[in-house]
């Protein structure tokens, strides 16, 4: 990988599988017929293997299986980084993390394995406080799965993008860290009061 530049790459897999387990909400992209089919769900990371579930009727259910390849893209944090901060002077950047990763993809077919799929995904979004479980032996679980398609994506190639201000001075590298962390709180509150009356 040329682009981005080497120091805003992070080839380290601890780090990568972290940011995948912070922002487990996936951009799945799959291709079919020239055309892009692109599905926005969870999913677990699990010994080289992302897992997931969605809504059988979903049109990319029909693609993610018989081994095709698919790219994953896991968003972390990203901000406007406005010069006015920094100590130097700098021109404005956009700082984010992003982790993409390129797999085959296989069906998850057996019931009792969905189930469990199911019962990961909860308890892994649950955590740490587990103030819901869902159990694997409810009777209502049958009716779900007809209407649920499992699969699992063995990864092949992985890419991490983090432009966090890395060239800049030390002091300034700080700055902006502080800045990302600071706007991303801030502007989550302002987005929902935005959008929710």
């Amino acid at each position: 990988m040329s682009y981005p530049p080497k120091q805003h790459q992070d080839s380290n897999k601890k780090h990568l599988i972290h940011v995948i387990r912070a922002y487990p909400l996936a951009t799945v992209i799959s291709v079919s017929n020239n055309e892009l089919l692109i599905t926005h769900i969870p999913l677990i990371y699990k010994n080289n293997e992302l897992i997931g579930h969605l809504d059988a009727h979903n049109p990319h259910a029909a693609l993610l299986k018989n081994q095709n390849k698919v790219t994953v893209i896991f968003s972390g944090p990203q901000c406007y980084i406005s010069p006015s901060i920094y100590t130097t002077k700098q021109l404005p950047t956009w700082n984010y993390v992003k982790v993409h990763v390129e797999g085959v993809v296989s069906e998850i077919e057996d019931p009792e394995s969905i189930k469990q799929t199911m019962v990961a995904m909860t308890e892994f979004l649950e955590q740490p406080h587990h103030n819901y479980t869902l159990d694997k032996d409810d009777p209502d679980m049958d009716t779900y799965l007809p209407y649920v398609s499992g699969f699992k994506i063995t990864i092949t190639h992985w890419e991490g993008k983090f432009k966090l201000s890395q060239n800049r001075q030390a002091v300034d590298f700080e700055i902006a860290k502080s800045e990302m962390i600071k706007r991303n709180q801030v502007h989550l509150g302002d987005f929902l009061n935005q959008i929710i009356h």
